[in-house]
Order: structure tokens, then sequence, then C-alpha cells
């Protein structure tokens, strides 16, 4: 696998939460309709403008997640307080807060922090 695209309002915005969140640095084309990051190794994440874009609704099915990243870190209240001061929000259904949080980007795509 090469690259992972999420469907979003608003490509540039969402490409600079997930720059902040993970330090992969911005892909030089992108552009108002389409953004990207990459990094050593090749991953790639973009982010594409989609009309009547509508965000997962976590848990709830009635607009499914229909994938989630998770990101391994050490500390979970570190790393929870730093993203949700970038903008992530915290859905109040948590499964098990003590080995990982659930948390949304700012196009409402669910996350998981899991303690490594």
């Amino acid at each position: 696998m090469c690259a992972i695209t999420l469907d979003c309002p608003d490509p540039q915005a969402l490409a600079a939460f997930y720059e902040q969140a993970t330090g992969l640095p911005p892909h030089p084309r992108s552009d108002a309709d389409f953004a990207g990051l990459g990094g050593e190794g090749g991953l790639f994440i973009g982010f594409q403008r989609v009309a009547d874009y509508r965000a997962p609704r976590w848990p709830d099915q009635s607009v499914p997640q229909q994938f989630h990243f998770d990101f391994a870190v050490h500390d979970l209240d570190e790393a929870e307080t730093r993203l949700l001061a970038l903008g992530a929000g915290k859905p109040v259904h948590q499964p098990d807060e003590k080995r990982w949080r659930v948390l949304t980007d700012p196009a409402g795509h669910p996350f998981c922090l899991v303690s490594e």
C-alpha cells in the first residue's frame, strides 16, 4: 500500500491538522481540492474535497466511520491534550479509556490513540 486518502470538506485544513499531529511534511502539489502529506518510507496520506461531505457518526453507524487510524503514543493523557489543542474532538463514548482513546479529527473521522 502506498497511500490512504480521506474524504473531507476542506483538504488544506485537514492536512494541516494531520501535519501537526504526525509531523509528516506537506506534499508540494497540494491544492484547494486535494492536499497530501508524505514521509520517509513512502507512506502518503491524502485529503480530497467532497461535495456534501457527511462526517462519520461514531459510535452510531448511521454514517459509518469506514476506517480509522491508530497512533501509538507513550502517554495517552499527554497525546490527548495535545491533539485536542490542535482541534481534535473527543466523543463521549470511550470503550476502554485506560488502554486507548477515541478522538475525531476536525472533519469528524474517528482515530485512536493506543498506549505503547
